[in-house]
Order: C-alpha cells, then structure tokens, then sequence
C-alpha cells in the first residue's frame, strides 16, 4: 500500500495531467475560433504532453476498465512496425486508449507512435485536441505511408467503423469487411505485422447491428465516408445513434493481447498477395480473439 504521501503526490500528477488536457483542449478551440490551419497531424504528436498526461491515462484503464496488456515485448524496439487491430467500442474506443497508454509506458514517449482514426473525429476541436498530442492521425494512404517513413509503430484498425460497431453478441469475431489496404501496405514496406487483439470494447455498450443499410439509403458514405448508423443503448440516455448525443463507456474489462510478428514474405514467399496476408493475418487474430473470449465469464465483469 502506498504512503498518504505517495498517494497525494500521486494524486497531484494526475491533476496535472488532467489540467494539461483541458489546456490543449482550450487551445484547439481557439485555433478553430482564429481561423487558423492545424500544422501536419503527425508533426503534433507531443512527447512532452504525453510524459504529463500518461499518468491520468493509465489510472483510466487500470482503475475504470481493469486493464490488461500482454506481450508488449513483441513489438520490435525500434524501426517501423504495422500493429494491426480489431476495433471495439463505438466511438468511445477504450481498448486503443488502454493500448496506447501502455505502449507509451513501455517504450517512452520518445518512441514514435501514431494511430489511425477516422476523419470525423478531427472535426471535433475538443476530440482532436486530446488525441492528437498523443499521436493519433486522420485514417488516410498518406499518413499511413508518412508515418512508416518515419520509422513509427503504427496502429491501423482495417475494420474501422464497419468492426467498432458490430453486435456486441459478435464480440469474439474479427470482421475487416474485406479491407486489405494493411496488408498491401505491409507487403510494399516489407515491414512485419504485429497483431494487436483486444475484447472488452464491445461490452462498454449493447451494441444493436451496424445499421449499414440506413446509411446507405442517407449517402453518408458519399459525404461523412460513414458506412454505419448504428442504433447503441448505453448511460446516461439510454439509445443513441454514433454514440450520439453522448453516451459514457460502461466499466468493461479491457484485454489486449499483443502477437508474435509476422513476416509476411517469410511466410508467404516473394509472390505474396493482399488475399492471402489477409487471411493469414485475420486468421491468427482470431485464434487469439477466441481464446480471449473463452476466458471471459461474464459480461463487462470480464
């Protein structure tokens, strides 16, 4: 058990990084109000406001979601690296707040690291503001390519919103919805693949079905690049469509599980294509869902 003076000290970093938050958050709105054009995503990531803010982070996943992260030891220590995703949770992905603290926390803040997120989300100054220090960029070819170039451990979630809000009865499945971008990617860097499997995402919330059809008939795709519109019922308003007006995450057990790399020429041989990464990859991401799924007894208690 800590000291009282440990756990007052404790409790004055986690301020800190609280007021550093709202800081960048009343600073992104004033950028907006000013009319002034946000610098290159990746050059916003922050090593310095994620050395303040980790703190308030991780308390977030160990004390709300019971966090675990297994096998950050498989991630290579340096060079660029493709960490490869199921998407859980809605909007309100608590399973990539958890990873991300705790790579940031094996690695340092020093380690170049972004991830992909979809576009909706920096049109939200007080979204963006908070995501973006930490190095999360707009979901797009070129920032994929960009951030590899820089030598970075990326995360990319193929599934994106089709897989964040699928049933939350479909919790143990991997749905990508066919996208192979990852793998072709993968395949053109000659980087490895490191599976990153996460469950407890889908239990933050009943999730009801995707609602794609709806979508469809609304063109959301064609303006918002919004493939879903999901009915959700969770606190404090009961149903929501897109998490909205606002929704709070439920105090869900979060589990990743970070894989072996895959070398994907290794495997494959020097005519590897898409079709065949893809299946390798989702094949063995879902092996390790299962088994996750297996040792989960009862719902959000994990």
């Amino acid at each position: 058990m800590p000291s009282p003076g440990e756990a007052v000290v404790g409790l004055l970093r986690q301020a800190d990084s609280l007021a550093a938050s709202a800081s960048a958050v009343a600073s992104d709105w004033r950028s907006l109000l000013g009319g002034s054009e946000p610098l290159d995503w990746l050059d916003r990531r922050d090593p310095e406001h994620i050395r303040r803010t980790l703190p308030a982070m991780k308390a977030y996943g160990e004390i709300y979601h019971r966090a675990e992260v297994r096998g950050l030891d498989n991630i290579p220590a340096e060079g660029p690296v493709l960490l490869v995703g199921n998407h859980s949770g809605g909007t309100l992905i608590a399973d990539t707040f958890v990873f991300s603290a705790a790579f940031y926390e094996h690695f340092g803040p020093a380690r170049e690291f972004h991830q992909l997120a979809h576009d909706m989300v920096f049109r939200v100054p007080g979204a963006r503001a908070l995501v973006a220090p930490w190095g999360t960029v707009p979901a797009n070819p070129e920032n994929m390519k960009r951030a590899l170039d820089r030598d970075a451990a990326l995360l990319v979630y193929p599934g994106g919103d089709w897989e964040t809000y699928r049933p939350s009865w479909e919790s143990s499945k991997i749905d990508f919805a066919g996208r192979k971008g990852f793998a072709r990617l993968a395949l053109e860097y000659g980087v490895p693949i490191v599976p990153v499997v996460s469950i407890g995402g889908q239990e933050t919330a009943l999730f009801l079905g995707q609602g794609n059809r709806l979508a469809r008939a609304l063109r959301l795709d064609k303006t918002f690049r919004i493939k879903v519109l999901p009915p959700v019922l969770g606190p404090p308003v009961g149903p929501t469509v897109l998490d909205l007006p606002i929704r709070f995450p439920l105090p869900a057990k979060i589990t990743v599980s970070v894989g072996q790399p895959i070398d994907l020429r290794e495997k494959l041989g020097s005519r590897a294509g898409a079709d065949d990464a893809y299946e390798l990859v989702t094949s063995n991401m879902q092996r390790t869902l299962t088994r996750l799924g297996n040792e989960r007894t009862v719902p959000v208690v994990g």
